[in-house]
């Protein structure tokens, strides 16, 4: 299965989820660093800016990363819900409550 994954090295939870899917060899992974060129910083605000499933991300002052894209076109900030993970590797993939903050009073 192909996922996309938009983050950022800066976040904690980013850089621990692409780790852990890295690491599945069922998975073909496709990183896009949103810190590291404005081309892909567009990329992902588009759908921060035009995606219902940012509203509540938004709402809380959240940026939405790590957001993932599936290949079929599935969006979602839960990539356990597609993916069959250890639980170790389910652990470390933080649920969309913990996302990154803009005012810093949340993960990342």
């Amino acid at each position: 299965m192909k996922v996309t994954i938009y983050g950022t090295e800066i976040c904690p939870d980013c850089v621990k989820a692409k780790k852990d899917l890295t690491a599945l060899p069922d998975i073909e992974l496709e990183y896009k660093n949103i810190t590291g060129d404005t081309a892909t910083l567009k990329e992902f605000l588009a759908y921060r800016d035009n995606d219902e499933l940012f509203k509540e991300v938004k709402e809380a002052g959240r940026i939405g990363i790590p957001f993932f894209v599936l290949e079929n076109g599935e969006k979602t900030f839960d990539i356990g819900n597609y993916v069959e993970l250890p639980v170790a590797i389910e652990e470390a993939v933080t649920p969309a409550a913990d996302f990154c903050s803009i005012d810093k009073k949340g993960q990342c």
